[in-house]
């Protein structure tokens, strides 16, 4: 996304299992591989990645611009 993620838009390098499709790659965004996971973003393991979606989520329209 040459202009950066609008917030609340689905990343487009963002596959159907919700992994990353050039995680590891060059021409991964910074920004992807500054956003340091931790056990408040990450919660249970058992819990399928819904709370990290969940906390994601929220960044998402905390930071939304108006």
């Amino acid at each position: 996304m040459p202009k950066g993620k609008p917030a609340g838009v689905r990343c487009v390098q963002l596959g159907e299992d919700l992994r990353c499709l050039i995680f590891g790659q060059p021409e991964r965004p910074a920004v992807c591989g500054q956003l340091q996971a931790n056990a408040e973003m990450c919660g249970k393991l058992a819990d399928g990645g819904k709370h990290a979606r969940l906390y994601l989520a929220r960044l998402e329209k905390l930071t939304a611009p108006d």
